[in-house]
Order: structure tokens, then sequence, then C-alpha cells
């Protein structure tokens, strides 16, 4: 089945793709005379804006786990799933408030760099090797897998050519010219994304109300589906153990955002590129801006389409092309490939593009962070201690390449996910909560010690697997207990800072680890515009779940 390109929607999407290819080289390009060094491919040379900043985080962020696994979840579920987009937002206002000024002091290149100047160099290689296998094995695998599903499902294109379709794309720039390239060309693909996103949305709900517009859909979609804009659900909803209740608010959400925003190498790379902390900070808070309007785009198509299926008469309108590849509840992330469809011709290509740029956009990110902490913690402190700028500059395009060619074996192997992007929270907050109590008590607790963060880290992950499984032919409420995976973070976190604290005192009898970071009330001083702009952040969250109470 093919969505019914026609020749305006191939010129559109030809036209992208080509634009982001053409400033992807150009931005590429070296200077005559000018050999790039590490800070040049792997920080953009220390150069990018605040409007460049916060466009690359939420071009960074947004990928096919977000328009096709959330819309998924909004179809599955509704606009709680949303809470992961907008407590985003107050994540990432005190990531720029309270770990961008330590980090950017120390001149770090890696997250993995940071563990090896508080703690050493041993947990910082455990770290670094981590890191490198979940973004090939997990992150760069799903996302090239949920894009090439959305080509298979919208243009009929076998998946295994998607794959290799959608990482050639993303290797075209960004192997060459490192952090510099992904970050403008990110700038573009955030305006596709978000555009064409929002056509898509006012569309859906158009054909929702009949044609009678954007806020009539809204408004038919809510009245249709009430229970599906509730934020905060009750046990006897079926999500429930995705998205539990109040705990979403007070619970496990901290620990994946936190650790997401603040400590993933691909993400908070960006703001270590800034020309300053005041510029890194206007861009974080720039992205949290646009963490506001994101469920807009990316959970609202989901809702529409579960209204869609299920009436009759839109059903019949829109013909026989709404009974292919009809999204269900076991296959929800069908549901915004299958929207696509029914765009117009011009727009249908605008839409597709935004979709392609939020996959290539991310693919170039993770590849670029991988090529990043293996060059820089790996090949530097193992292979090649005096490698010279071309040999790690070009140390870092061969591995983005290994990875990238990893990624794309495995890729079609990954079948049915589900609601991939549920998938990936509940795996990866198997090992999150661990790698997050280290990081916050090395940030702000100066008697952490390097032997209890370790203890810490690897005492984790049975701790998480506790709440998480329990041993066949074991009772659940006699011993292991069931609870839905993000509790089981929250609590995860707790237990290892409380394990972390109490080696970290039998160690140093409760002094300072010499390694400790001192902490100063000048340290997280941030400017009026930044604090005036995170103030009103809050008050719009609280007035959005005051309405989807």
């Amino acid at each position: 089945m093919t969505a019914g390109f026609d020749t305006w929607d191939y010129v559109v999407f030809i036209a992208y793709a080509i634009l982001i290819l053409g400033v992807g080289l150009w931005v590429s390009r070296d200077k005559k005379g000018h050999q790039k060094n590490a800070e040049d491919y792997f920080l953009a040379s220390k150069s990018l804006p605040w409007w460049a900043i916060g466009a690359s985080l939420i071009a960074a962020n947004i990928s096919a786990e977000q328009f096709i696994g959330m819309s998924g979840s909004g179809f599955a579920s509704g606009l709680a799933i949303a809470s992961y987009e907008w407590m985003a937002a107050i994540t990432l206002i005190i990531v720029g408030k309270y770990f961008l000024p330590i980090f950017i002091e120390k001149g770090l290149y890696t997250i993995p760099e940071f563990v090896e100047k508080r703690y050493s160099t041993n947990l910082k290689t455990i770290l670094a090797v981590f890191w490198i296998a979940l973004y090939v094995f997990v992150n760069l695998t799903t996302v090239l897998y949920l894009g090439s599903l959305a080509l298979n499902t919208i243009l009929g294109i076998p998946l295994i050519y998607g794959v290799i379709g959608l990482a050639l794309f993303a290797a075209a720039y960004s192997l060459y010219g490192g952090l510099s390239a992904v970050a403008w060309t990110d700038v573009i693909q955030v305006i596709f994304l978000v555009l064409g996103g929002l056509v898509t949305t006012y569309l859906a709900l158009n054909t929702v109300s009949g044609g009678d517009g954007f806020i009539a859909g809204l408004t038919t979609v809510f009245e249709e589906v009430p229970e599906r804009f509730e934020m905060i659900l009750d046990k006897s909803n079926p999500e429930y153990k995705n998205l539990p209740g109040i705990g979403v608010l007070v619970g496990g959400m901290w620990v994946a955002n936190l650790y997401y925003w603040g400590f993933n190498q691909y993400i908070i790379q960006r703001t270590l590129a800034a020309k300053s902390l005041k510029e890194a900070q206007k861009g974080i808070l720039f992205a949290a801006v646009l963490k506001l309007i994101i469920p807009l785009i990316v959970v609202i198509p989901g809702i529409a389409a579960y209204v869609m299926i299920n009436d009759a008469e839109i059903m019949t309108r829109l013909g026989d092309a709404a009974s292919r590849n009809l999204p269900s509840l076991e296959q929800a992330d069908k549901a915004y490939p299958w929207l696509l469809q029914f765009l117009p011709t011009g727009l249908k290509g605008l839409a597709f593009a935004a979709l392609a740029a939020a996959i290539v956009s991310s693919l170039a990110s993770m590849l670029n962070s991988t090529s990043t902490i293996f060059t820089m913690d790996i090949y530097k402190q193992y292979v090649n201690k005096t490698a010279s700028d071309k040999a790690t500059v070009n140390t870092g395009r061969i591995s983005a390449f290994v990875a990238l060619v990893i990624a794309c074996i495995i890729a079609p192997l990954l079948g049915n996910l589900g609601q991939a992007f549920q998938f990936i929270q509940e795996y990866t907050g198997v090992v999150s909560p661990g790698i997050l109590a280290v990081f916050l008590l090395g940030l702000f607790w100066k008697k952490t010690t390097n032997k209890a963060a370790i203890i810490g880290a690897l005492a984790s992950i049975p701790i998480a697997m506790y709440f998480k499984v329990a041993p066949k032919g074991w009772s659940t409420s006699s011993f292991f207990v069931d609870v839905p995976f993000m509790d089981q973070m929250g609590y995860t976190l707790l237990l290892t800072m409380l394990v972390i604290g109490i080696f970290s005192y039998l160690q140093h009898k409760g002094a300072d680890d010499e390694k400790g970071i001192p902490i100063t009330k000048q340290l997280f001083k941030t400017s009026p515009l930044f604090n005036i702009g995170a103030f009103a952040i809050m008050i719009i969250l609280t007035v959005l779940y005051a309405l989807f109470w």
C-alpha cells in the first residue's frame, strides 16, 4: 500500500532532502588552511547560538518514537502520555539552572568525562561502554526500525530498503561534518517537523469535525472520548501500568527525564557546544517552550485517529483507503502512518518530510554522540593518547560508520514492538535510576566516593529487577513485588542513593571526598530572562494539568 504520493508530494520531499544535504555539506566544508580538530568536529567549535541549541535539542529528541510511538500511545491511552513532553519542559529548566553551570565550567566533551573528573577512569570506562551499547543496540536500531516501518506503511518501501535509505541520508552529512552539520541542519529540520506536524494535526481534526476546522475537531474529539484527555490515570485504566496515576508527577517520570535531558550525551552535547553558559541556558529555555507544543503534534493525531476509526460515518467518508493498514490497540503504532495517507497532495509530502526530519536528525545526533564517546573516552584513553587532530576526527567518522552498519543489521530484526515509545522507556528504565543516582550525588554531595558509586551502580540492576520481574514459580505477593515501571524507577533511584550514601559514609566516616565539587550560590545564578521564562512555563503547565486532571 502507498499513501498515494503525487508529483507535488515528491517535489516537496525531494526539495527537503536536497536542502538538508546541501546545508549539511556546506556547513561541513573545511575552511581553507584549517584542519578540523576535536573541538570543531565534536563541539561545533563551541560556536552555537541559543536558537540553534534549542532547535537542535528538540530535533535530536523528537524522532520516530515520538511521531509514531507517542501517537500510538495517544491512540491507545490518550493525552496522559504527554506528561513525558510537558514535564520535560520543567526538567530542561532544572538542567539549565543546576547541571549546565557545572558541566560547562569543567569544559567537558562527554558526559563520561565528567565521571572521570568526579570519580575515576574505571567508572568512566564502564559508563562509556554502556552508553555506546545503548545508542547502537537500542536507540539507533529502534529509530531505524520505526522510521523504515513508516516508509513501508506510507510508500510501500520494503523494510530493509527503508533502513538503508534512512541510514545513508543521515550519514551523508553527519559523518563528515560532525556536530556543526548536525546542529545547523537541525534548525531546518525543526521547521519542517513543527510545520508538518501541525498540518497533520489540523487536517486530522478537520476531518473529525466534518470540515469545520481545528477548534471544532478538538471539541468533537474531547466530547467523543473525554476519558482520553485524563492526564492522571486511575488504577482501572488499562494503561495504568505504563502511566501510574499521581506517580507520573511525583515519581519515576523525574528519573526518566532527568537522566535523559541531564546526562544523555546526544542531548547535552548541544549545550556543551554553546558560545557561553548564558547562551546555553537561553537555548535550554527555548527548547522548553517548544516542548509545550509537541503533544499537539505527536499525541493529538493519535487520539484523532482513534475517534476516526470508531466513527462509521467518518470511515465511510474516507472511502476504501481507510480500511487499509488500520491501526488497532494491539498495533497502535500504525496510527500516525495511517493518518498521513489522507492528507491532500503537497501537504502529504510536507508531513512526510516532517517525519523524515524527525528520524534523520535523531539518527545524525546519535551517530555523532556515539562517535564522540568512543573517540574521546575509549580511543584517546586506551588506544592512542597522543592522537593528532586528523586521527581523532577520522576515528570519530569511522566509529560512527561502524555503529550505523551494526544498527542497520539489527533494525529489521526488531519485529513488532507494540507501543514502541513505552518499550524504550521501560527497558532503559532498568539502568537509568542507578546512573542518575551516581550523577546526582556526584554533583551535589561532596561526600560521595568512587567505590560507593560503583557499588551503587551495580546494585541498582538487581534492585530494579526486584520490582520488575518475579522468577518463575515465585508468588509476587510472597516476596517479589510487581509495580508499574515508572514507580520501579523511583524506588530504585531512592534505594540506590541510600546504598551509595551508606558506603560513602563507611569509607570516609562523613568526610568530604577529595574529588567533591564545591557548590556556591553564585554558580547557579541565572539571568532575569531565564528566570521569567522559567516562571511562565511553570504557570502554563499548572494550568494544563488543572484543565486535564
